[in-house]
C-alpha cells in the first residue's frame, strides 16, 4: 500500500531537495502527482499533523521539562451534555492558549495530568506553572527534569527502534553549538511549521535545502519529516509505563573506594545496559530517567505505543521483564489535550 510505504520513510527521511516528491517516486516506482496526491490525503485526513524539522530544544539554548500535577477530574469533562465548565475543561482551554507547553495528557493515574514546558531557562518554567495553578485548579506540581534520555524518536512502525537517518542528509559544514545567526533563526522558526502544500515546498517556503541539511549535520535537528497523529496512524493504545528501579545503583558513587559502592557502579551498569536494550524496542518512542517524588517512586520513564489493548499490555510484560520485573505503573493515554511543536525564536 503506498501509503504505508511513504509513512515508513517520510517520517525521518522525508527528502530535504526541490522536488521531494520526485525523489519519493523514484524511490517507489511510482509518479510524483501519485507521492504528492498520497501525501495531501494524509494531510488532510489528519494522519500528518505536519511535515516539517523536529528541533533539539538544548542545542537552540532552550530547556525542555515534563510536569506531573493533579485538576478534579468531573463524569461531565468534555461531555456533549449542557454543562458549566469544569475544571478539567478550564484547564486545558488556558494550556491550549499557553504557547509554552507543547503537550498536554490526562493519564490514568493520581496525577492525572502530565504536560510539556519548553521555555529558556528554570526559572522561566516556574512562572508558567505558577500562572497556570493562578488561572485553574492545578496543584500539586512537579517539574521533572530528564537527568538520562536513552531514546526520543516519535517515529512509528516496526522500524522505529533505529536511530533515524536522512540519507538526503549529506555530510555539510558543521556550525559551533549555538552559535546561530538571524538567519539561522529565521530559517528555525519557519522549519518548525508546516511546509507548503506544493510540489516545492522548500522553494515556495523560501528555505534553503542546503542549509536545512547542515541543521541535521550539526544535530540541532533531529530529523525532517512527517510527524503522525498515532492514533489515526494505527496506533490508539497508548500508555507511559514508568519503572521502579534499584534507587541505590542510581547513586553517584564514582569517586569512592568503598566496595559496596563499587557493587553499586557495576549494578547501575548493569541496568543502564537493560534500560538501553529497552530503549531499542520499536514500540517505544521516548525513554528518559526522571526524579522520584513523595507519592511517585518511579525513576525510569517509557512511552509506548500499540495497535490493540492486548498488544500494548504483551508490550509492558515484555519490557518489565528485560527489566528484571521491577515493580511499575501504568498511565493510559485517557485524553489528549495538546500536542504542537514548539515554534522557537517566535
Amino acid at each position: 500500500m503506498l501509503s504505508q510505504k511513504l509513512l515508513a520513510i517520510i517520517q525521518d527521511c522525508f527528502p530535504l531537495v526541490e522536488r521531494p516528491y520526485k525523489a519519493l517516486a523514484e524511490m517507489l516506482n511510482v509518479s510524483e502527482q501519485d507521492v504528492f496526491d498520497e501525501v495531501e490525503k494524509m494531510r488532510a485526513s489528519g494522519v500528518i499533523r505536519r511535515i516539517g524539522g523536529v528541533y533539539d530544544s538544548k542545542k537552540l539554548g532552550f530547556i525542555s521539562r515534563l510536569c506531573a500535577g493533579k485538576v478534579p477530574a468531573s463524569s461531565l469533562d468534555f461531555s456533549a451534555e449542557p454543562h458549566s465548565q469544569t475544571p478539567m475543561e478550564k484547564f486545558a482551554a488556558v494550556v491550549m492558549s499557553e504557547p509554552a507547553i507543547t503537550h498536554n495528557y490526562i493519564r490514568s493515574h493520581e496525577y492525572n495530568v502530565w504536560f510539556t514546558v519548553i521555555v529558556e531557562n528554570e526559572s522561566a518554567i516556574q512562572t508558567v506553572v505558577d500562572r497556570v495553578c493562578s488561572e485553574t485548579d492545578l496543584h500539586d506540581v512537579h517539574v521533572l527534569t530528564a537527568t538520562k534520555k536513552y531514546k526520543i524518536n516519535t517515529v512509528m512502525g516496526k522500524g522505529a527502534g533505529a536511530p533515524s537517518k536522512n540519507v538526503f542528509a549529506s555530510a555539510v559544514r558543521q556550525s559551533p553549538e549555538n552559535a546561530l545567526t538571524e538567519a539561522d533563526r529565521t530559517r528555525i522558526h519557519i522549519a518548525c511549521d508546516d511546509i507548503p502544500h506544493s510540489l516545492t515546498p522548500f522553494k515556495d517556503w523560501g528555505v534553503s535545502c542546503d542549509e536545512l541539511r547542515e541543521d541535521l549535520a550539526a544535530k540541532r535537528m533531529r530529523r525532517f519529516g512527517a510527524i503522525l497523529r498515532h492514533q489515526d496512524a494505527g496506533f490508539p493504545c497508548n500508555a507511559m509505563v514508568c519503572f521502579r528501579l534499584n534507587e541505590e545503583s542510581f547513586a553517584d558513587s564514582r569517586h569512592s573506594d568503598n566496595p559496596a559502592l563499587r557493587h553499586s557502579d557495576n549494578r547501575r551498569l548493569e541496568e543502564s545496559s537493560k534500560i538501553l536494550d529497552l530503549a531499542k524496542k520499536h514500540f517505544i518512542s521516548h525513554c528518559y530517567e526522571r526524579p522520584t517524588f513523595e507519592g511517585f517512586p518511579y525513576n525510569v520513564y517509557a512511552m509506548m505505543h500499540s495497535q490493540t489493548p492486548e498488544e500494548l499490555d504483551g508490550y509492558i510484560n515484555e519490557s518489565a521483564a528485560l527489566l528484571g520485573n521491577p515493580e511499575y505503573v501504568v498511565l493510559h493515554s485517557l485524553k489528549e489535550l495538546k500536542k504542537t511543536s514548539f515554534k522557537f525564536f517566535a
